[in-house]
């Protein structure tokens, strides 16, 4: 009986096995990439922030949700600009490249 118990406690759930695969591929910046989201209209803006919001992350590449193709063309136009605005305000390089897209915003 007591072999029985013993295997019973060497299993995971698979919410603990989920987390600690999840934490392996997370970096430390993910929490910081977070904060973005309450920079966000200040940084770029009342006019932008109206019309285009932070969906995510891949990587160190913003993704972006934009109202439509018109604002995805005119956003490209300040895409370096913003990184560098975005990079500045949160301290670090940490976003390296936007991708617009359009979507909820």
């Amino acid at each position: 009986m007591d072999g029985a118990k013993k295997k019973a406690d060497d299993f995971k759930h698979i919410g603990n096995i989920l987390c600690d695969v999840l934490n392996t591929f997370r970096n430390d910046p993910d929490l910081e990439l977070a904060g973005l989201f309450s920079l966000w209209d200040d940084v770029v803006g009342e006019a932008v922030a109206k019309n285009a919001r932070p969906a995510g992350f891949k990587g160190k590449i913003l993704l972006v949700n934009v109202v439509s193709s018109v604002w995805i063309q005119e956003l490209q136009f300040y895409r370096k600009d913003m990184i560098g605005k975005l990079n500045e305000a949160l301290g670090k390089e940490l976003v390296c490249d936007i991708k617009f897209k359009i979507g909820p915003v």
